[in-house]
Order: C-alpha cells, then structure tokens, then sequence
C-alpha cells in the first residue's frame, strides 16, 4: 500500500496547505502519541480499515478545506472499492470528485472491473490511464459531471459496450467513441453539442444508437442526420423552428 500521505491527498482531489501540514505533522510528532496507540491498539484488535483510513486522511490534512464535504467523499470510495472486490462493479457516483483519484487505482490494482460508474461527481476529465487500470470494463457511465472532451487513450477499452457522456459540457461529440471497436450504445444527450463529423459517425462499425437528444445542433446538422442512412439509431429531439422560419409571426 501506498504511505498515507499520498493516499490522502490522491483519494480527496484536495491540496493540503504545505505549512498547515507541517504544523499538523509537529502536533502528531509531539502530541500524537495517545492518536497513535489508538489507531494501532484499533487495527490490532481487528478495527475497521476504512475508519482507520478516513482517520488518518483527516489527521493529515485531506479534508482541510471542506472537511464535511470532503470526509463524506473519502468514505463513500474507501468503502466502494471494497465493494468493488465483491462484485467487480466500482460505483463512484455523487463522491464530490474532480478527478478518478490515484488512490483507486491503488485499491483497484488486483479486480477486474466490469463496469465503472463515476456519475453525480464534478469531473472535468479522465486520465489517460484510466484506459489502461479498468481496460476490461463493458459499461463506464461519465454522465452528470462537467467534461467537454475524453483522451484518445479510451479507444483502448476493447471491451466497452455502453458509454453514457450525457449531461455534461460536449459541445462536439469526442472522436474517440467512434474508435471504440465494441461500443454499442452512445448516450450524448444534454450537453451543449452544436455538430458533429459526420464523416466520423458514418465510419463506425460497432454501434446501435446514438443518443443526442436535447442538444442545440444547427438546423442543418439536424435535418442531415435525421434523414442519413445509417448502419444505426440517431435519437434527436424535434427541432425548434427558428424565428425567421415561422412565417405565422
């Protein structure tokens, strides 16, 4: 296992303060001693883990700037990734994260996951690694976070059937999903996608539907794509006439 210190920071997305973790590393150093035969004396005795972790987190500093906030976060991914070792399902929906933290990397190294949902968060981006930790995933659910694009390495999740990009910041839909060789079923809905390459669309062998409801194409992207001849389902919304089209005004 990693040293704590690195665990923390990774797991809570936060960066402690460098002289407020100085003072607290002096205040464990001169009067942790009665904290430190705790956590041993519980962890000898077969105490919880995951409390001995958000613990030491907390001592640390992980949860300097939002404590409540961020102590909830750290408990929820401590105790879904134990979850994850069960049932190969890692559920990381509505853990305040901005990023996946490195830390779950670390807990996830030995499971084989199926599937992955980091949905509810505030994630901006994925890593590129993140293709290469969980590369056996059939569904990855990104949706409700605030992403406007995926790295080119997530053509390498060979196994992913269903990706659910929905509710966030695309004002394109990322040209790596039609990379994907097993991808099935898109779902774009809700973000704020203008157009699309529609020569990268056609060129997609894999999938079954695409979802791009509630986005704001352009009147001609919409008209090409609900009357292209595809190898698969577009789902759009009906399109709102324009003001200057709607001669009764």
């Amino acid at each position: 296992m990693r040293p704590p210190t690195h665990f923390g920071n990774d797991i809570t997305n936060t960066e402690a303060n460098a002289n407020g973790g100085d003072e607290q590393n002096n205040q464990n150093n001169n009067g942790g001693g009665n904290n430190n035969n705790n956590n041993n004396g519980n962890t000898g005795n077969g105490g919880s883990n995951t409390d001995f972790i958000v613990e030491r987190l907390t001592q640390m500093g992980a949860t300097m700037m939002f404590p409540k906030i961020a102590g909830r976060g750290i408990i929820r991914v401590v105790e879904r990734c134990d979850d994850a070792k069960e049932n190969h399902n890692l559920d990381l929906s509505e853990c305040e994260l901005i990023q996946v933290p490195d830390a779950v990397y670390h807990l996830m190294r030995h499971t084989e996951l199926k599937s992955c949902d980091l949905s509810g968060n505030v994630i901006t981006k994925i890593s590129p690694k993140f293709a290469v930790k969980f590369s056996l995933i059939t569904d990855l659910n990104l949706s409700h976070n605030q992403m406007a694009k995926l790295p080119d390495e997530l053509a390498d999740l060979h196994s992913l059937k269903t990706l659910d990009i929905s509710h966030n910041t695309f004002i394109a839909l990322p040209t790596v999903v039609f990379k994907m060789p097993k991808l099935r079923e898109l779902r774009a809905n809700n973000n704020a996608i203008i157009d699309i390459d529609r020569d990268e669309i056609i060129a997609s062998d894999s999938l079954e539907v695409v979802d791009l409801r509630h986005n704001p194409l352009t009147p001609m992207c919409h008209d090409l794509l609900k009357h292209a001849r595809l190898s698969f389902r577009i789902e759009l919304s009906e399109r709102e006439k324009e003001d200057w089209e709607d001669l009764t005004i």
